[in-house]
């Protein structure tokens, strides 16, 4: 399975996701994530992101020089970025 899943070993790790903010993309409660932070977050890709010190998996949205992450769940408003502000990301 690894062979599979892992490119770059040393730059990945699992982590369990938890709440409903992504569920129409297919991630509910305790899906395992497989995240690689050696890939190159891109427009529209699902990503693992620390906001203000937390975890979050949401879809990165990039447009006119602005950054937003994007919940697939409608009952979640987007989290906004403004110049400033720091955002880590890790894709997966």
């Amino acid at each position: 399975m690894n062979e599979h899943l892992i490119e770059h070993r040393e730059a990945t790790f699992f982590v369990q996701a938890a709440g409903d903010s992504m569920i129409n993309a297919g991630i509910q409660e305790g899906t395992l994530l497989v995240v690689d932070r050696a890939l190159e977050p891109r427009h529209n890709d699902i990503v693992i992101a620390v906001v203000d010190g937390e975890l979050t998996v949401k879809r990165l949205e990039k447009r006119r020089g602005k950054v937003r992450l994007i919940a697939e769940n409608p009952a979640y408003a987007p989290i906004e970025f403004k110049e400033g502000q720091e955002l880590v990301v890790g894709g997966w």
